[in-house]
């Protein structure tokens, strides 16, 4: 390490000093040997009663980084070097240690043991060419994750990729005029550069690309595979379609707003022939297994919400609405209707189709104001309440046929064509309760403002039974109402289930089972993606490409780049679309669709555990090791979208031969990719906004002379200030190589874990990483001092082994203090301080694993660490004590700081090598507890109506003593010390004479009250 002369600061040091005039020498491992000056009071066999630890040095957290990654590379290439004559077939299992692991921290400690596999992952980056604090935060999270398993024994698998097709390449590549391949491979490099800067223990051999064709070749594969089982199809649907992008979105990638998801722009319908995957073939494992991932909070609970909610099965009735139409209007005999709620079927008040509805599209070819309606709804937003009075058309209650209905529920009801209507939903018509329904509420009283709602149930009995206009709707079940006839005063449930059993009689209703799920559509009209690797010929149909013929390649089309052209490339690319037929050899047509960037993610996660396997994308041995992943990390937006594709394609791949041993089990359908998933928070940057008008204020903008008070440097005002999502409009983003630069990785590292837990937003504030720094120069300064301290202790009295780590508690302190009962004060003071610091040593082990076992309070960690190296700074322990509790700190804080954890544990046990290779992470040692650590005695302050009289030593009272009981021990035990005897047995003071007794801080002080 680089040693920094800085001018001293606090107390002169009371311990042995370190040698200035002495030349350092240098181990092999480059640490540095503490020399130490003769002093009288190295003389000494008994140590100082604490280390200070002055401000003599400053390490340069920075210079870390660079020293210990060369060491880390040096170490990975030597045991590259020693397998390289190492040869494997393509089938064969890779090791995660072969395949070029960071072996400086992989190597497992005890090689005859078996280790367990843990497979920890980040969800890949998209190769924008920059990094962003998000990045920082997520893959953090995910090294710390891996590197503290690793410490613990685990064989660890932590690969790093690139999610690399997509729009975003392609309307760059347009932008500048070259090709999207090379625009995403020099955005990879620079991005990959970023990245190593953040001190992680990335398996890069395993590095995986999207955009490769050694990685989209097994893409296409898995897509064959679907297409043979029926489970990847084609078919003629009406689409959203993006004007500006010019491609198909799925369902998922279109707002509330009914705007696409990438350019903004309002998303049109239109009919065309698409490739889709039936995910909702797997619809009720995708489901049901639900339940499994919310076990013991494996997975967040609002990321299972929302998977339950976008899977959306419900169960209901359809109902038959009988159709009434005038002057030759082709309608049909009924409308059908989905409802989940047969219970109010005695308030339908009207009935709505969607716009896409058959019914609707024959009427509008006869009906131009109809037609003309339609048109204005692509301008509108979906729940839009706007809608159109078909004329000549009603509809008819089915209740309308039994004799007891009320009248007003055998009324003819109006039909309209509402956009709030989904049309690919239940039947795509809704029966109208404005009652009951929010939705139907609010349409109702837009188009019927003076009509009364009519509600047919209620919370009791004797509730309401209308709603007015401006009233909310009642949502819940209840007590049907006058307004439900014969069904007055009947549980809704049970009513809604007689309803549905008397209409099935009549062939008018039967109970059905509807999902919201769709089957994925994975066709995109672009260039930049997986070509899907179908041949269409005018003899044979759809034709599947060979095998022995993948990858379908993207060609090369630089001229559609250059000219800026719109479109898809490939539709213009004469050579990649005119091919044979695979079956005929006949002239036939490249499929010029490529898939959806979510089939590259739905399996990519897979790919890493055999990443140069050129036949298939991975093994079933290597899948049967090291699959599932046991540990994933990323945001919640991916809850609905990635996530559920994953697990659609995990399952999937588990009742192939790629997953042989969980298909033979019987356990492909409930196979699950991610056994937990970790959803870190947003990262906030600080925002400025000028408070005359709201707009947010670049950098220049602001006066910042006074941090504490921001001023507009226009107007002199004061600046409002706001943690807001970082972005370029916003001038708030932060860029983390900058900040790494200037900090140092792991100083970033544990700033970025000790602001906020993981799973909340961080609202990035880079003034408050002094404190870290601070206290990671302090830690060094405190471990070069007791490393000096040590050795001074050793060398003048090397024969009781004074200054070495001890091996354990019970061999420490029994051969240190074999007569516990017998003690002197000083020996007791000494025994105390010893006793303190492995107590609050082991209390922070346990405290620091279980923050990483949860990974969510990771924040925690640096705190408790920061609160054993306060315990240490002032502890007046034996200094072979002080040695092993900073050897403790180090070892704990190294998944967060591994340069610096390396660094002191280089001064700390400069013969010992890499602190990844040679220490096993910190366990409880089952002292915490026991009697041999518990204290023997405590000092109590004796006060008489609040002023001081005396201080005794006693033991610890019992934990479990309250009240009285406390009291009455707390005497007893004050009166059997010699001062006790002496002074509160008679007299003035006759501590038995007192009103009360008030036992303060556990007993270290008594005030008694006369």
């Amino acid at each position: 390490m680089r040693l920094v002369h800085a001018k001293r600061i606090g107390r002169r040091p009371t311990g042995p000093s370190l040698c200035s005039g002495a030349a350092a020498r240098w181990t092999s491992r480059g640490a540095r040997r503490v020399c130490l000056a003769k002093s009288t009071a190295s003389t000494s066999a008994s140590p100082p009663s604490s280390i200070e630890s002055p401000r003599s040095y400053a390490i340069d957290l920075k210079s870390l980084d660079g020293k210990w990654r060369r060491r880390w590379k040096e170490a990975e290439q030597q045991e590259q070097e020693q397998k390289q004559n190492q040869t494997q077939d393509a089938d064969a299992t890779p090791s995660r240690s072969s395949q070029g692991q960071h072996q400086h921290d992989a190597a497992p400690r005890h090689p005859a043991k078996k280790t367990k596999t843990n497979y920890v992952l980040s969800m890949f980056p998209y190769p924008s060419g920059s990094l962003h604090l998000g990045h920082l935060r997520v893959y953090t999270i995910a090294d710390v994750v891996a590197r503290y398993n690793r410490l613990k024994g685990d064989d660890v698998l932590l690969p790093m990729g690139w999610d690399a097709f997509g729009l975003p390449a392609e309307n760059a590549a347009l932008e500048r005029g070259i090709a999207p391949a090379v625009w995403t491979r020099t955005n990879i490099a620079r991005m990959k550069e970023q990245i190593d800067c953040m001190n992680g223990s990335w398996d890069w051999s395993r590095e995986v690309t999207t955009c490769e064709p050694d990685f989209y070749k097994h893409t296409q594969k898995l897509f064959l595979m679907l297409y043979e089982r029926g489970l990847a199809y084609q078919d003629e649907a009406e689409v959203n379609y993006d004007p500006v992008d010019k491609t198909v979105l799925a369902n998922e990638q279109v707002d509330a707003n009914g705007c696409s998801w990438r350019s903004g722009a309002k998303v049109e319908k239109r009919k065309l022939k698409q490739w889709f995957v039936r995910t909702s073939e797997y619809r009720e494992a995708l489901l049901a297994d639900l339940d499994e991932l919310a076990k013991e909070n494996a997975w967040p609970e609002r990321v299972i919400s929302q998977q339950r909610n976008w899977l959306g099965k419900s169960t209901g009735a359809k109902i038959k609405f009988p159709v009434m139409a005038m002057g030759g209007v082709d309608i049909g005999a009924a409308i059908d209707v989905f409802t989940t709620r047969p219970d109010t079927l005695f308030g339908v008040q009207y009935i709505a189709l969607a716009a896409t509805h058959p019914a609707v599209s024959r009427l509008a070819q006869a009906d131009v104001k109809l037609q003309a309606f339609l048109d204005t709804l692509p301008g509108l937003p979906p729940d839009a309440k706007v809608g159109y009075l078909l004329p000549q058309v009603r509809a008819i209650n089915p209740l309308a046929y039994h004799d007891d209905t009320p009248d007003a529920t055998k009324a003819s009801l109006p039909i309209y064509v509402a956009p709030y209507v989904l049309g690919d939903y239940g039947e795509g018509a809704v029966m109208g309760v404005p009652g009951h329904d929010v939705r139907d509420h609010s349409f109702w009283n837009t188009h019927h403002p003076e009509q009364p709602v009519r509600t047919v149930l209620a919370a009791s009995e004797d509730g309401s039974t209308t709603v007015m206009a401006n009233e909310g709707p009642f949502v819940s079940h209840g007590v049907m109402t006058h307004h439900s006839g014969a069904f007055r005063g009947k549980p809704s449930l049970e009513a809604g289930q007689i309803m549905v059993r008397m209409l099935e009689a009549a062939d008018l209703a039967k109970p059905v089972e509807k999902w919201r799920l769709r089957d994925w559509l994975i066709s995109r009209q672009r260039y930049w993606g997986t070509p899907i690797p179908i041949v269409h010929c005018d003899s044979c149909g759809a034709v599947p490409v060979p095998d022995e013929e993948l990858p379908v390649q993207l060609p090369n089309v630089d001229k559609h780049w250059a000219e800026s052209r719109t479109g898809n490339a490939l539709e213009s690319s004469p050579d990649f679309v005119n091919t044979p037929c695979p079956k005929c050899k006949g002239p036939a047509r490249r499929d010029t669709d490529t898939m959806d960037t979510f089939v590259d993610s739905s399996w990519y996660y897979a790919r890493y555990v055999d990443a140069h396997n050129a036949r298939q994308p991975f093994s079933a041995e290597a899948a049967r090791q090291m699959l599932p992943v046991d540990t994933y990390i990323g945001g919640i937006e991916h809850a609905i979208l990635h996530l559920l594709y994953a697990r659609f394609m995990y399952k999937f791949l588990a009742s192939t031969s790629l997953m042989q041993g969980l298909r033979d089990e019987g356990r492909a359908s409930s196979a699950e990719p991610f056994k937990r998933l970790i959803t870190q928070g947003m990262v906030h940057g600080k925002t400025y906004i000028n408070p005359d008008n709201g707009s947010f204020l670049r950098p220049d903008e602001v006066d910042l002379s006074d941090a504490s008070n921001p001023k507009v440097v226009a107007t002199g005002a004061p600046a409002k200030v706001a943690y807001e999502k970082m972005s370029k409009s916003k001038h708030n983003g932060v860029d983390p190589t900058q900040f790494i630069a200037k900090y140092g990785a792991d100083a970033t590292r544990a700033h970025m874990l000790f602001q906020a837990p993981v799973g909340e937003v961080l609202n990035w504030d880079e003034s408050k990483i002094s404190g870290v720094t601070r206290w990671l120069q302090r830690l060094h300064d405190q471990v070069v001092a007791i490393v000096s301290a040590a050795a001074a202790a050793a060398a003048a009295a090397a024969a009781d082994e004074r200054g070495s780590p001890p091996k354990d508690a019970k061999h420490f302190f029994e051969s240190k203090y074999p007569n516990l009962d017998s003690m002197d004060g000083a020996t007791r003071a000494q025994w105390d301080a010893d006793a303190a610091l492995w107590r609050q040593t082991q209390h922070t082990i346990a405290s620091v694993t279980r923050s990483y076992d949860q990974v969510y309070s990771l924040n925690t960690v640096v705190s408790d660490l920061m609160s054993l190296s306060n315990v240490l700074a002032s502890s007046a322990a034996d200094v072979a004590l002080k040695r092993h509790t900073a050897s403790t700190i180090a070892q704990l804080l190294a998944p967060i700081t591994p340069a610096f954890a390396e660094e002191c544990w280089s001064v700390l046990h400069p013969s010992r090598g890499s602190i990844f290779r040679s220490a096993p992470f910190p366990a409880q040692d089952g002292t915490l507890g026991s009697p041999m650590l518990e204290r023997r005695h405590q000092s109590c302050a004796v006060q008489i109506n609040g002023k001081m009289k005396g201080v005794v030593e006693i033991p610890p009272p019992p934990a479990e003593l309250q009240g009285h009981d406390l009291n009455d021990w707390m005497v007893a035990a004050i009166l059997d010390t010699k001062l006790g005897k002496e002074r509160f047995r008679e007299g003035p003071y006759d501590l038995k004479r007192a009103k009360r007794a008030i036992p303060v801080r556990g007993g270290r002080v008594m005030n008694f009250v006369f």
